[in-house]
């Protein structure tokens, strides 16, 4: 699915370069690269503040302490994502209130989103999914008009970017009061172990985060605030640095490839490729299609059986898993994320793929359909 090696041997110099200075400067923590790597973030995403720490599910729980939420408060976010998402809302002693998606895009739908609002209502967090985001014109409009605060999911989307009804670009990221994002391996700008980011303009909220972020500690041995040991080492800096400075490139690789996918598979009965919002860019951490005709689960072995890797996000949506049945859902709340469980495939999809390779796939993927 993703050739870590391959983007590897491309920068693998660089990368001994950084990490022998590191090694010989024993600046393990909060060194130079750190600080490095925050302000080329902020400056990529036009931000005023990036605050790197562990990995994206601790992003996701401190925006929410940052953001002061208390037990009982909801948080709304989509049952078609990643667990973490909904893991520290409830690990916060928060109620997740999830919303269905759109079956076009598998993101938050925002013409959904008022009917769950309620006077408990803290926190919306919507996320930018596979690469492409949400209608954030939408959302921000309804949370504004609702006094509730946005955290950004954009785990699976750094480097894609919203056009407003006005016409401008922000970075998704830079939009609601928090953004919030995860380096792992085989996201478009992974580092090599976990690592992840919060963003911000708001000053208040950057000095917040960086309090939880550091035990609740400003000073040390002195706590003002409950907090979280979530820090971002100086080796998985140096290597998103590097990274970052190529991944527009990278990016555009992910691009050409999805087109590739598109111009062979867009018209085959039975399959629908991934729509592209007007709004939002698509930069493709994956490549996920839908099996209108019920045999999805058959099209994975026969992917299988010809040495393709093919994965399946998500065979169950969030409100139906057993960890979320004591928030009352039942199936049938969320058709359109229950449908998507079933239909969706998403096919390989990285920097390194060639013309072969993709040519491969898609004659497979071909002859299962015909």
């Amino acid at each position: 699915m993703v050739d870590l090696i391959g983007q590897y041997k491309g920068i693998e110099d660089d990368v001994m370069t950084a990490f022998k200075e590191i090694l010989n400067s024993a600046s393990f923590i909060n060194g130079p690269a750190v600080k490095s790597l925050s302000a080329n973030l902020a400056s990529y995403l036009n931000v005023s503040h990036a605050l790197p720490c562990a990995n994206g599910t601790d992003a996701i729980q401190i925006a929410l302490m940052a953001l002061n939420c208390k037990p009982g408060d909801e948080v709304i976010t989509t049952p078609f994502t990643f667990v973490a998402t909904a893991e520290v809302i409830a690990l916060l002693g928060l109620k997740p209130v999830f919303v269905d998606v759109e079956y076009g895009t598998y993101n938050m739908d925002a013409t959904k989103l008022e009917s769950v609002i309620t006077n408990k209502s803290h926190t919306i967090i919507p996320v930018h999914l596979f690469g492409q985001g949400c209608d954030m014109d939408a959302i921000m409009s309804i949370a504004n008009d609702k006094n509730l605060k946005v955290v950004e999911d954009n785990a699976q989307s750094i480097g894609s970017s919203f056009t407003n009804q006005s016409g401008s670009q922000t970075a998704y990221g830079a939009i609601g009061h928090i953004g919030t994002t995860s380096f792992y391996p085989a996201k478009n700008l992974g580092a090599y172990g976990d690592a992840g980011a919060l963003f911000t303009n708001d000053e208040a909220l950057a000095a917040q985060i960086q309090l939880v972020t550091n035990h609740g500690s400003n000073r040390r041995y002195y706590y003002d605030a409950i907090g979280v040991n979530s820090r971002l080492d100086s080796l998985q800096a140096a290597v998103l640095d590097l990274k970052l400075a190529k991944l527009d490139m990278y990016i555009a690789n992910r691009q050409k490839a999805a087109a590739f996918y598109d111009n062979n598979l867009a018209e085959v009965e039975g399959l629908l490729v991934p729509e592209r919002a007007s709004y939002s860019e698509h930069v493709f951490h994956q490549y996920t299609m839908r099996v209108t005709n019920g045999k999805r689960d058959e099209l994975k072995e026969h992917l299988t059986n010809h040495q393709i890797p093919s994965m399946i996000y998500y065979p169950v949506p969030l409100h139906l898993s057993s960890a979320y049945a004591k928030y009352g859902y039942a199936k049938g709340d969320f058709p359109v994320s229950e449908k998507l469980a079933d239909e969706v495939i998403s096919l390989p999809m990285h920097t390194e793929l060639e013309d072969d390779q993709l040519s491969y796939i898609t004659k497979i993927v071909k002859e299962f359909f015909n």
